[in-house]
C-alpha cells in the first residue's frame, strides 16, 4: 500500500509477513511431489488434511475393500482396482511428468485425458476403458464422501457401455479346441477349464470354486450342486461325459484337502 501513514505501514507489514510465510511453506515443499497450490493454502490456513494428493486416497480405498475379498468382492475385481491405480500413476507420469496429483487438481479435463490415455496408450476397447473409469469414479466418490474432494470431476462425463455382439462358437469350433493338445501343461489346463465351462454353463469363478463335495449322485447320474459366486443363486448341473472325463483327468492331482478339482 502506497503511503507512510500508520495504516499503510501496518498493512504493508502484514503483507510482508504473509509473503514470508507463504515462501517458507513453498520452500519446505518445493522438492516434494505433493507441492501444489492446494497444499500451500491448506498448510497456511491450518486446515491441511491427512490427504492432499490423490494416490494415497486411492491406496486407502484399496485397503478399505481388502476385507471384502472373498465375500462381496472377487479377487479378480480387487485386482482390477490395483490395475487402474497403476494405469493412473503411469498416466500422470506420461502426461504431466508427475508421480501424483493434488486433490483439487483432479478435474474433468484430467479425467478426459486419462480416458484418452487408456484408449490410445493402454489400448483398451471402449467397454474396458469405461469399466476402469467407473472404478476410478468409485474412488473419487470415496474421497468426496469423506470431504477430501469438494467437486465432482465426473459431473459432465457420461460412462456408458456399448452393446457388444460376443458371438458364439459352433460345434465344429468347440470340437477343434477339444482335439487341440498343448505340450505346456498350464495351457492344457486352461483349455480343459474352457471346455468344462462350455458343457456346464459355469463361469470361470464358479469353476474355480468347485470342490469334490459338490458332486452328488442322483438316480445313477452325477450332478454338481453349487451356487453362483456373484449371485448366490442355486445351480444344479448334470455332468455329461465330457466334463466328467475332465474331472477324472485331474482327480489324483487335486483331490486332497477338498481342493478345487480343476483350478
Amino acid at each position: 500500500m502506497i503511503g507512510r501513514t500508520a495504516e499503510a505501514l501496518s498493512i504493508n507489514a502484514s503483507i510482508d509477513a504473509l509473503t514470508t510465510t507463504l515462501m517458507q511453506i513453498y520452500r519446505k515443499y518445493e522438492t516434494s511431489e505433493e507441492l501444489s497450490i492446494d497444499l500451500i493454502r491448506s498448510v497456511f490456513l491450518g486446515t491441511n488434511k491427512e490427504y492432499t494428493t490423490f494416490l494415497p486416497v486411492f491406496d486407502k480405498y484399496i485397503d478399505s475393500i481388502t476385507q471384502q475379498v472373498g465375500k462381496t468382492l472377487t479377487k479378480g475385481t480387487f485386482y482390477k482396482y490395483k490395475v487402474v491405480r497403476q494405469n493412473f500413476q503411469d498416466f500422470l507420469q506420461a502426461k504431466y511428468h508427475r508421480k501424483d496429483i493434488g486433490l483439487t487438481e483432479l478435474t474433468s479435463a484430467v479425467v478426459q485425458d486419462f480416458e484418452l490415455y487408456l484408449t490410445s496408450v493402454v489400448g483398451g476397447v471402449h467397454n474396458t476403458t469405461t469399466k476402469k473409469l467407473r472404478n476410478l469414479k468409485k474412488v473419487v466418490n470415496y474421497a468426496r464422501n469423506r470431504g477430501l474432494i469438494m467437486h465432482d470431476p465426473f459431473a459432465n462425463h457420461k460412462l456408458r457401455y456399448e452393446l457388444v455382439d460376443r458371438g458364439y462358437l459352433t460345434e465344429e469350433e468347440v470340437l477343434r479346441i477339444m482335439k487341440k493338445h498343448f505340450d505346456i501343461e498350464r495351457l492344457e489346463l486352461v483349455k480343459n477349464i474352457f471346455i468344462f465351462s462350455c458343457f456346464t454353463g459355469l463361469a470361470y469363478i464358479d469353476v474355480y470354486n468347485l470342490t469334490y463335495d459338490k458332486i452328488v449322485t442322483v438316480e445313477d447320474r452325477q450332478w454338481l450342486i453349487t451356487k453362483r459366486y456373484k449371485t448366490s443363486v442355486d445351480e444344479n448341473v448334470m455332468l455329461l461325459d465330457i466334463p466328467l472325463a475332465i474331472i477324472r483327468k485331474y482327480y489324483d492331482i487335486n483331490r486332497k484337502g477338498g481342493k478345487s478339482f480343476l483350478c
